[in-house]
């Protein structure tokens, strides 16, 4: 036993004594101090929300390949000196990366890119005046490490650190560090790179598994550092960067004159029966997570999944859309939200608010209304700011105000997947809203109907549909959810006295079922109850379903309600990509001058040909898709004659151009060419969404008696009381909707915590 105790001890020296003479040793060692560091700030100083045990080994092991593949450089530098130098280079730009990532991500949520760092004016944002403001006591041990490298390899023991007080001896060898004079073997630098690459090939082929298209889709800055590390997000940031500038580096103003053209002649002209009909009124956006079309007047087991909605359609003031389709692409909701703000299409490939939300110029939906009809503009989400890269987006789109997911309570039970629960959203959106200036341009976008459809039985009392399907039934739950949350919120609009002076625009961004569903889904649709489902096809049950029954439920809600607008359900054919032009000549912005691919809904000009992101495209008789066409009537393929091809290939040029121009607007950055008449481009560098509650109070309390906003109409009194919600949460604790949560506690005085300009 002894001898064994022995034994251990010698080897233990042993490796100790390689690991401080070696250079091998010297790096390993470097590698193991990276490594703790940057697991410290994953579980600290990080949000990355990794769960379930794959996700934490991968978060634990990824600083390890590519840490090992930088520092494995200085094994093929010959000389000694040089040779460390290098290494400590190498751990010292990591450390640098690493903490300044800390330091941004506290401010901003999000990791640093290599345009913020090129952009002298964003780092001094996040990092320039402030940054010393934004260190707290722990930062400490992200330079401790440097400390204790300091005393183990230039000064062992009292006596030599004293010699270096007293400038006795100045050289690295005086201090205890032993320099390996040794050259490597010949292949140790080739053998320890090799191993380090493959070690990040594994973790990444692992987190491809885990989380499929995680590099195409980028929807998310945590998701790339969760399952790849920091310097791979940083080093795959770097070349989605100069791929786009390469990209935008060939394009001239030329190339805008293409797209102009297309927008100016597929421009339509409002109807002026509604043209205006909103004109300074409020526009409130609700973004319904996954919503289709079909689930309003559907029944579960004799009960409707959605009464409220069905009976809001059935108002004299609201005004819906029965044959509305999405037409995201890979993009889903960020698809839909572009669409929504800048009527142009998303990417073929990708999200176009994940790869080039950050820097390209948009003319999008808030800047418009607060340039050419006074708006304020504000963003509300109860989660992650940078999931879609919206807190960057939405600078660049102009929007006053984002209230992310850190001005949201997150207790126990409140909180979804990407957010928190809908009825908790609308009740704690109130308190922001409610000091907006009016007019004001808002919108809020709900999660709880957001796959895997999971709900407690807290939360509803829906009926199971009893599919074989557990997402299948738990979509009409959520769904019904919703629409009970959508309920309390317009309860609260009336009592407020908002409804009176607001148009409210509800939409679906896109599917919740996915194709391979449909059929599980087809057993339980009601065509005799559902004027959607009735669109079908007469026998389109699970045995007979086809692309296009697919196709015909890629119907989701568009609905506005207003008092005083001239309301019905509106057959007409349409697409998200019409929302922009439409909403706006609701307001009485004409769109004639604005780069625009939809075209208002309203309009006896509109173009009702709708487009898929994939090339295919309906219209109100027929449907092309995988190359077939199908008529709309009979649900049944048909052989086009000669007449009939020569116009459905007509009707594929427009949808391919129209595709392909908006692929090369936003791919070229084309929109920094142009500048419409009486518009100012925006400069996201002016917007400080960390601190957006503190600027509405400021904003409002230099108003004073000016101030527009409804707490100042209600002589500053707040609406809060005003929403009534059966939420377990809120009966529970009826203070959760007015309380703020600490992040952003002390701004509810205007207090602005950093120097950065007011938008």
């Amino acid at each position: 036993m002894i001898a064994t105790i022995i034994t251990r001890r010698i080897a233990v020296k042993h490796f100790i004594e390689r690991c401080r003479t070696t250079r091998l040793g010297f790096l390993a060692i470097l590698l193991g101090l990276l490594w703790v560091k940057t697991l410290f700030a994953y579980y600290v100083d990080f949000s990355l929300g990794a769960t379930g045990f794959l996700q934490q080994l991968l978060l634990i092991i990824n600083p390890l390949g590519v840490g090992a593949a930088a520092l494995s450089i200085a094994l093929y530098v010959r000389k000694p000196r040089r040779a460390y130098a290098v290494g400590v280079i190498i751990y010292l730009l990591l450390n640098l990366l690493l903490f300044a990532n800390v330091l941004y991500y506290r401010e901003f949520s999000d990791f640093l890119t290599i345009n913020t760092m090129l952009s002298v004016s964003k780092v001094s944002q996040g990092l320039g005046a402030s940054s010393l403001n934004m260190m707290i006591g722990r930062d400490v041990l992200y330079g401790l490490d440097l400390i204790l490298a300091v005393l183990a390899y230039l000064g062992y023991g009292i006596r030599n650190l004293w010699a270096f007080i007293n400038h006795q001896a100045l050289r690295w060898p005086h201090f205890g560090m032993k320099l390996d004079h040794e050259q490597p073997a010949y292949h140790l630098p080739q053998a320890v790179s090799l191993v380090a690459v493959a070690f990040f090939g594994v973790t990444m082929a692992t987190s491809e598994l885990n989380r499929p298209k995680l590099l195409s889709l980028t929807f998310d800055h945590n998701y790339v550092v969760k399952y790849l590390g920091l310097a791979p997000f940083t080093v795959y940031d770097g070349l989605q960067t100069a791929r786009n500038n390469q990209v935008r580096a060939n394009a001239d103003s030329a190339d805008m004159d293409t797209v102009l053209n297309y927008t100016k002649s597929h421009y339509a002209a409002p109807n002026q029966a509604y043209f205006g009909t909103a004109k300074g009124k409020n526009i409130i956006i609700i973004h319904l997570e996954s919503f289709q079309q079909f689930l309003i007047g559907q029944k579960v087991n004799g009960q409707e999944v959605t009464p409220f909605l069905n009976s809001l359609i059935k108002e004299k003031d609201t005004l819906s859309f029965d044959n509305f389709f999405h037409q995201v692409g890979i993009g889903k909701t960020s698809d839909a939200e572009n669409m929504l703000e800048t009527s142009t299409f998303g990417l073929s490939s990708g999200s176009l608010f994940s790869s080039l939300g950050t820097d390209n110029t948009f003319q999008g939906a808030p800047s418009l209304l607060q340039q050419y009809a006074g708006y304020t503009s504000a963003v509300f989400h109860g989660g992650s700011g940078n999931f879609w890269n919206r807190n960057n987006v939405y600078k660049s789109l102009g929007y006053n105000y984002f209230f992310d997911g850190n001005f949201y309570n997150h207790e126990d039970g409140a909180a979804t997947a990407y957010g928190i629960k809908d009825k908790l959203m609308f009740g704690e959106t109130i308190k922001y809203m409610e000091h907006l200036q009016q007019p004001f341009y808002s919108k809020i976008i709900t999660t709880s109907n957001h796959f895997p459809f999971f709900i407690t039985d807290q939360d509803t009392d829906f009926p199971d549909a009893g599919t074989d399907d557990t997402y299948v039934n738990g979509y009409f739950q959520t769904a019904h959810y919703l629409d009970s949350a959508l309920a309390e919120f317009f309860a609260y609009l009336k009592s407020s006295g908002l409804e009176q002076n607001s148009l409210v625009m509800l939409y679906g961004d896109h599917y919740g079922m996915s194709d391979d569903r449909n059929r599980t889904l087809a057993s339980m649709l009601t065509a005799t109850d559902n004027p959607t489902v009735a669109k079908l096809t007469n026998n389109a049950t699970a045995s007979d379903w086809d692309s296009f029954d697919d196709a015909q439920l890629q119907r989701v809600p568009l609905i506005f309600h207003m008092p005083g607008l001239k309301g019905g359900v509106n057959h007409t054919y349409g697409g998200e990509i019409d929302v922009l032009p439409t909403l706006l000549h609701l307001v009485g912005v004409d769109t004639q001058s604005f780069v625009q691919f939809g075209t208002d809904l309203l309009s006896s000009g509109h173009d009702t040909t709708v487009a898929f992101r994939n090339h295919d495209f309906v219209t109100p008789k027929y449907s092309l898709l995988n190359g077939k066409v199908y008529d709309n009537t009979t649900g049944e393929v048909v052989q086009p004659d000669a007449k009939l091809q020569t116009k459905l290939t007509t009707l594929q040029k427009g949808v391919d151009q129209a595709l392909d121009l908006s692929d090369e607007l936003a791919n070229k950055n084309l929109l920094r060419f142009y500048v419409p008449k009486g518009y100012t481009p925006v400069d996201p560098d002016q917007a400080n969404f960390s601190q957006s509650l503190a600027q509405m109070m400021a904003v409002e309390k230099q108003a004073g008696a000016k101030s527009t906003s409804l707490f100042s109409e209600h002589h500053d009194v707040s609406t809060v009381s005003d929403f009534s919600t059966d939420a377990e949460e809120v009966t529970a604790n009826p203070n959760v909707l007015s309380d703020y949560p600490k992040k952003v506690a002390a701004q509810v005085n205007g207090e602005v915590q950093t120097d950065t300009k007011k938008k």
